[in-house]
């Protein structure tokens, strides 16, 4: 049948995730970090996802589409309550603020306790949105995600003031330097910092960034840190 529905405009979209909490049916998901119409029969084309999408990347269209099927909505909801978006809240795109110690303070309350840095959310590659607000003017970590196991003081001399994006070139099948160029080209990047494992099979994730850094169009201060298995930086 030819009926009313949303259609999501992918370059529009920043990944945010605010229209698959409004969709009370379930229609929305998160995939590759943008919103996506799952279901045509989960869509009631009333369209209480179009008011809270910051950027206006939903519309309606009229076009050939399965009927809304509220019975099939129904069981859905019954089977998993509200289904969340791509099936895991983790997806949505969000900064993390954190509050300035004074100078000469403590970062914790014990000695011995670490703070985390970390200044945003999601920190897959796979799953960040392009064009993530937290990117404007941002220094960017590009990091194997190993790094942050062998490395003791990864949130200290690596994660602080920094954007982070992780990933594992041998086990994540995905191809790295597309998107990486592509969130150079459309943000302003102040400063790239690779970080990868000194095993052979984490040069992929320096060669990807290395990649995006030449294919970008633009001149990007950048640097490689090579941490062994110990935890020891090698080459910096």
């Amino acid at each position: 049948m030819k009926r009313k529905i949303i259609t999501i405009n992918k370059e529009k979209c920043n990944g945010c995730g605010l229209c698959a909490q409004a969709c009370h049916e379930g229609a929305i998901g998160m995939v590759n970090g943008k919103a996506k119409l799952l279901r045509d029969d989960y869509c009631d084309g009333l369209g209480d996802c179009l008011p809270v999408c910051p950027t206006d990347a939903i519309s309606f269209e009229e076009r050939e589409a399965a009927a809304y099927d509220a019975e099939a909505v129904k069981k859905n909801m019954e089977a998993g309550a509200k289904p969340l978006p791509c099936g895991c809240p983790g997806t949505q795109s969000k900064a993390i603020e954190r509050a300035p110690h004074a100078q000469g303070a403590p970062a914790a309350a014990q000695p011995c306790e670490m703070e985390s840095q970390l200044s945003q959310w999601p920190v897959q590659l796979q799953l960040v949105p392009v064009n993530a607000p937290y990117f404007k003017g941002a220094h960017l970590l590009i990091a194997a995600d190993c790094t942050a196991f062998a490395y003791g003081n990864f949130h200290s001399d690596f994660i602080r003031g920094r954007v982070t994006l992780i990933g594992c070139p041998k086990l994540d099948e995905a191809d790295y330097a597309e998107k990486l160029t592509e969130i150079l080209k459309q943000n302003d990047i102040k400063s790239v910092s690779i970080v990868r494992m000194s095993v052979p099979c984490c040069g992929g994730i320096a060669q990807a960034a290395m990649e995006a850094l030449r294919n970008c169009g633009k001149m990007i201060p950048w640097s490689v840190t090579i941490v062994d298995t110990d935890g020891s930086i090698i080459e910096q």
